[in-house]
This record gives C-alpha cells, sequence and structure tokens, in this order.
C-alpha cells in the first residue's frame, strides 16, 4: 500500500477544499493514488464542503461554561455557525459546539483563531469544523469567541425560543460581594447591550466623535453658543448612560443604575462580555 503523506493530502485538500480527515480515508481507499482519491471525494458529495465556504453563516448557537481556577473563575462562550436555523437547532449540532467548547477550553483559548488553532483529537479544530460542514451540509464556522476572568463569573444564556439553544450569552465577572447581583447585571447585559464597563473604557476616538456630533447638532438646531457646552456634556451624559454598562438604569427599577446595584452590596462589577448569534464579523 502506498503511503499517505502529508503532501498528499495537502494536494487533495487543495485541489478539493474537503476535510484532512476526509481526504486522508480517500486517499487510503485509493492506495495513495491522488486522481483516484479525487474522484472518491467527488462521489461522496464531500468537495461540495469546500464550495460552501463562500455562503453566509449567520445562524447558530453559543456554547458556555465556567471554570473553576485557582485563581477564581473563567468564563467562556465560543459562537457556532451554521447557515440556517434547521441546522442550529439539531442535537448533533449543538453537541458539536459543545465539543468546541471543551477544546477551546483545554486550550484555554480567548480568540476564534486560537480556537480553531487547538487540538482536536489527532487534528485541530480548524479541521473538525471543515469536516462538520460535510456532515450538516451547510457552510459551518467558528465566529465570535469570549474569555472573561474574575473571582467570580456568571454566565446567563437566553434562548430566543423554546426549541432553539442559546443565541444571546452575557458573561459578567464580580468580586466575592458582588456575585450576589451578578446574575442580575448579567441580565441586563443579554437585554440592553452596552458595549462598555465604565467610561473610562470608552476610547478616546469614539468620545471625540460623539462629542463632535453632539456640538455640531446643537449648532444646526440654532441653540445659543453659550449654552452649547451645557447642551453637549448632557448629550455625552446620555450616551454614556446608554452605552456603559454601570451607568445604565436597571432594567428591574430604573430609580437605581447598575453602580448602585453593586453599591448596595459592598461589590464591584469587574469585567463583561455580550455574544449574540450572527452579529460578528462576516464571512
Amino acid at each position: 500500500m502506498a503511503a499517505v503523506t502529508a503532501a498528499l493530502i495537502k494536494q487533495v485538500r487543495d485541489d478539493t477544499g474537503a476535510g484532512m480527515m476526509d481526504v486522508k480515508k480517500a486517499l487510503t481507499e485509493a492506495d495513495g493514488d491522488v486522481a483516484r482519491a479525487k474522484e472518491i471525494i467527488r462521489a461522496k458529495g464531500i468537495q461540495a464542503a469546500g464550495k460552501r465556504e463562500g455562503r453566509s453563516a449567520q445562524e447558530g448557537t453559543i456554547a458556555s461554561r465556567v471554570v473553576d481556577t485557582v485563581n477564581g473563575q473563567v468564563g467562556y462562550a465560543v459562537e457556532l455557525n451554521s447557515e440556517t436555523d434547521f441546522v442550529a437547532k439539531t442535537p448533533k449540532f449543538v453537541a458539536f459546539a459543545d465539543q468546541v467548547l471543551d477544546e477551546a477550553i483545554a486550550a484555554e483559548a480567548s480568540t476564534a483563531d486560537e480556537v480553531l488553532a487547538a487540538k482536536s483529537g489527532d487534528s485541530t479544530v480548524k479541521e473538525s469544523v471543515e469536516e462538520a460542514a460535510a456532515l450538516f451540509g451547510e457552510h459551518v464556522k467558528v465566529g465570535q469567541v469570549a474569555k472573561i476572568q474574575g473571582d467570580k463569573v456568571e454566565i446567563y444564556a437566553h434562548k430566543k425560543s423554546a426549541e432553539m439553544p442559546p443565541s444571546i450569552v452575557a458573561i459578567i465577572a464580580t468580586d466575592e460581594a458582588g456575585a450576589k447581583v451578578a446574575h442580575e447585571a448579567a441580565l441586563q447585559v443579554s437585554a440592553m447591550g452596552a458595549k462598555w464597563l465604565s467610561r473610562e473604557d470608552v476610547p478616546a476616538d469614539v468620545v471625540e466623535s460623539e462629542r463632535r456630533v453632539a456640538t455640531e447638532k446643537s449648532q444646526a438646531e440654532g441653540k445659543p453658543e453659550t449654552i452649547i457646552p451645557k447642551i453637549v456634556e448632557g448629550r455625552m451624559n446620555s450616551f454614556y448612560k446608554e452605552n456603559v454598562l454601570l451607568e445604565q438604569s436597571y432594567v428591574k427599577d430604573e430609580s437605581k443604575s447598575i453602580a448602585d446595584l453593586f453599591d448596595e452590596v459592598g461589590g464591584k462589577l469587574t469585567a463583561f462580555a455580550r455574544l449574540e448569534v450572527g452579529k460578528g464579523s462576516e464571512d
């Protein structure tokens, strides 16, 4: 039997777009004959998996978990995308998303590239995902990834409907005291979609742009020059209240902010992340 070398595998993969394991099997069956291996792949419809790369995968689910460590807790979330919600809600797809999450956690991955490079059996997650495309008959990809660490970590996974897997995941990191209201904060993040934790976290260029827009809008409205600075500050405060988590009004009691919620228990909110299916970068 002819040896199935890495060079042969690469050649067939480059020509067909098929996953590594499928290529290995085809080459083994073809006794190392590249042309025959390609025929086998075509006959099994595997080649089409590579061609699916150009199709949009904006449905899917988000697998998430909190892991205990010697330094506290770490929350992981990995988005796995498919083309249709029909595939996304199947038990096999959900199980595969959990598998990818397991592999991301084992690698302590914090980015999509790190997840794709993580070990998956005898290959990588990237190769497993490519092979999954053939299994599910759709383009499958790893989307957004989050890794949040703190003394305590809370995860809230939201389902848009009972038959669908989670499509929004909020991760909150707090100190020990803050854990008392972490679930409420996670619900807030899921519902209101804050972009930053505190106003100090808002990038300077974003602040500059918002301030410029507020100034020009006030001028266009014909406001007196003497009061424009005060109006601009008011509009900037509204911007922060909408986009900064600690300054948002608590959805269950708008008389208090999220910062007030943590002050009441003497706790601190230290980090957060929010992932929503289909809201990451396009293919």
